[in-house]
Formats: C-alpha cells, sequence, structure tokens
C-alpha cells in the first residue's frame, strides 16, 4: 500500500516544488487561466489535495508517485497556492510593465 502523506514537506521543498510548477506553468504561457483557476479552487485546495489522494491509483501510473505525494501535500495547503498566485502575479505583471514601456 502506498505510503502518501507520510511526512511534511520542508520549506525547501515546498520552494522547489513551487519553482518547478511556475516554471511548467510559464513555459506553456498559461499563466493567467493558471491564476485564474487556483484563485477560483483557493477555498477547495484541502479537498483537492484529498482527492488526488483518492484518485492516486489511477495518477501514479501516469505521473509517477513522487509527482502525486509531493504536489498533491504542496497543493491542499491554501498558503501554498497563495503563494503560487503571488510568483504568477509578479512576474506577470512586469512583463506587461514592460510591454507598456516603449
Amino acid at each position: 500500500m502506498l505510503n502518501l502523506w507520510e511526512d511534511e514537506l520542508t520549506a525547501e521543498e515546498e520552494t522547489a516544488l513551487l519553482n518547478t510548477l511556475e516554471k511548467e506553468i510559464r513555459k506553456r504561457k498559461l499563466e493567467v487561466p493558471a491564476i485564474m483557476f487556483f484563485e477560483m479552487h483557493k477555498p477547495l485546495a484541502n479537498i483537492a489535495g484529498h482527492f488526488a489522494l483518492a484518485t492516486s491509483p489511477f495518477l501514479v501510473p501516469i505521473i509517477g508517485y513522487k509527482n502525486v505525494n509531493d504536489y498533491s501535500r504542496l497543493l491542499s495547503k491554501r498558503e501554498n497556492v497563495e503563494k503560487l498566485i503571488v510568483r504568477l502575479e509578479q512576474k506577470t505583471d512586469s512583463k506587461e510593465d514592460a510591454k507598456e514601456a516603449p
């Protein structure tokens, strides 16, 4: 049986996961839809984390055990979702400012 959520994420692990998630969102140029999605679902963050646990038998073969375990723990906390939103907004705002400057 899988031992999901056995340990809490450390601050370094949270930062690394947030960096990776932010990088993947930016690589696909999905900053605005991601911000909207996370803002709408922020109140349901804990439920979403538990839903990932419930569906882990289906998710693990697709995205891997470590990713399911790490990202479900990361996104189950509302403050981590807020950190991701702030990171995405900061860099999105600076890009918009750069476009308007010339």
